[in-house]
């Protein structure tokens, strides 16, 4: 079994992300994702309005960066992308169009949603104290 990645900032596991087409933006297209991140290698899956696909990438520490694609049943995709704390964001290409995406750890964003609703229970609680 590979020893998985222990940056803070690359958690194994579920990530919930968005690709763009064009340089102007446009609709947000989801790509909830499962990754896999050890010894600089990137693997995992999931689904879009494209398709089921699977990533293959590699990462860099030292940089904060990385390199994946995204292959579907038909074609693939370049990812190239940066690594902060925010997750990994950055643009794709693929011979006909290209764009930005956005990925990040879905646990940090239920970990934002569970505080919240803690605060939103204690304030609720102290209300019916009074």
């Amino acid at each position: 079994m590979k020893e998985l990645e222990s940056h803070q900032l690359l958690p194994s596991g579920s990530w919930d992300g968005f690709y763009l087409y064009g340089s102007g933006g446009g609709r947000e297209h989801p790509m909830p994702s499962q990754l896999q991140f050890a010894k600089g290698m990137i693997n995992g899956g999931g689904s879009d309005d494209v398709g089921s696909f699977s990533w293959r990438g590699t990462y860099d520490l030292g940089s904060m960066t990385c390199s994946m694609t995204k292959t579907y049943l038909t074609h693939t995709v370049d990812y190239q992308g940066h690594i902060d704390e925010n997750g990994i964001w950055g643009t794709w290409r693929m011979s006909f169009s290209s764009g930005g995406f956005h990925l990040w750890p879905s646990s940090s964003a239920k970990s934002e949603e569970e505080a919240e609703v803690t605060e939103l229970m204690l304030e609720i609680e102290k209300t019916d104290e009074s």
